[in-house]
């Protein structure tokens, strides 16, 4: 262990430097080109088995140990977001209008060094590592799906993941048994009225007026449809009726999200969206058209896992606090690894404290610190090691 975690300090500056590439390189979800050909090419110089285009552009790498024994999985995303950045840093993204505003980067960076440094160990690891970098996790259906269907999980008995948090202390690692992230969908309503003459209401069907009486009425569903006691979310985000400002409009187009932790509460939200729309149009004697769109179900922690992962950071240089979160609202399409493994994911804090202010995830001038990506591959090696060697010592003892 201490071999990987000396070896990690000694590439720290390789890390921040693949980082910074690929922060200067960004590339959209489901347009990522050079970035999983980077990642190839990293893990083929390293020697690894390595499968491209898996579930349309992943990649994956294999290191197979010296010794017999499990299998683990480590997962990093490599998709940025269209966003310009703010930032005036030298390593600014050059691709317009796109940016790793989310920590992807990062995590790409700290997973490729970590694989290097593993490579380095392989006469003593005891298993087989597999290295799953994940395209298009920011946009659904998302690209974890269609590596699982493409084989990525294939013999694999454990999963681990983090997520760079630039709201959270560098230092610190935010973990949590059971759910920790929302079921993140979407719905669209299309109200069809009758439009008219602004001077001439009595004849027309207000689609602006019942799209504001539906936004007010869905905020009924969370306060007095869900119990108190389940969390839940449902946001209107957009509002569609452009006209000029005598004309009534003969449409309007609403368009949102939902957020749930239980499949029942995802279910009732789904069917009380509908009947809300149609009640409110019914009231004015106009139609609708709604599409609820799924996106990716809830991140639910497995409990030994977790606790597991947490045991094992104590003992990771860098680490100082670790911290049972709030589950958090946010999706992620990790999701469903975990449906299909055992496994976690955690957060490893990427804020430092002498910052004047501090920028959430994609903002314009979201940031973290390079630091953390040291933290997050040393946590995630030594959980892959800890975990190999006493699934090995558990058979032998057997």
């Amino acid at each position: 262990m201490e071999q990987l975690f000396s070896r990690l300090a000694n590439y720290q500056d390789e890390m921040v430097e693949i980082r910074r590439h690929l922060h200067q390189n960004p590339e959209l979800s489901f347009e990522e080109v050079e970035t999983p050909a980077f990642i190839a090419t990293y893990h083929e110089a390293l020697g690894l088995e390595v499968r491209t285009g898996v579930g349309g552009r992943g990649v994956v790498a294999k290191l197979k140990g010296g010794k017999p024994g499990k299998t683990v999985a480590l997962r990093a995303d490599f998709d940025a977001l269209p966003i310009q950045e703010e930032n005036d840093s030298p390593y600014k993204s050059k691709v317009p209008g796109v940016m790793h505003a989310c920590g992807h980067d990062g995590h790409t960076a700290s997973l490729l060094v970590l694989a290097k440094v593993l490579t380095e160990l392989k006469d003593e690891v005891e298993g087989t590592i597999v290295f799953i970098h994940q395209h298009a996790e920011e946009l659904a259906p998302g690209g974890a799906i269609a590596m699982i269907e493409d084989g990525c999980l294939d013999g694999v008995d454990v999963i681990y993941g983090t997520h760079l948090w630039a709201t959270m202390p560098t230092g610190t690692i935010g973990y949590r048994t059971g759910p920790v992230m929302a079921a993140a969908d979407s719905f669209t309503i299309k109200v069809q009225g009758k439009g008219g003459h602004g001077a001439q209401p009595h004849k027309t069907k207000d689609s602006i007026v019942i799209g504001a009486q539906l936004v007010s009425n869905l905020q009924q569903i969370v306060s007095r449809r869900v119990n108190p006691l389940d969390a839940a979310v449902v946001s209107v985000g957009a509002f569609e009726a452009k006209n000029a400002f005598n004309v009534i409009a003969d449409t309007a187009k609403l368009t949102g999200t939902v957020r749930t932790f239980k499949e029942e509460v995802r279910v009732a939200i789904e069917q009380e969206i509908d009947r809300i729309a149609k009640g409110t149009c019914l009231a004015s004697d106009a139609s609708y058209e709604y599409v609820f769109k799924r996106g990716y179900p809830a991140v639910v922690n497995h409990k030994d896992d977790t606790e597991f992962v947490v045991d094992v950071a104590r003992k990771v240089p860098g680490v100082i606090e670790l911290e049972e979160i709030e589950p958090q609202m946010g999706g992620e399409d990790y999701s469903y690894y975990l449906e299909r493994v055992p496994g976690t994911f955690f957060f490893t804090g990427a804020l430092d404290d002498s910052w004047e202010e501090v920028f959430p995830h994609h903002h314009p001038k979201f940031k973290i610190n390079e630091d953390a990506l040291l933290i997050a591959a040393s946590l995630l090696g030594a959980a892959t090691l800890t975990y190999l060697k006493q699934k090995v010592s558990t058979k032998v003892l057997s």
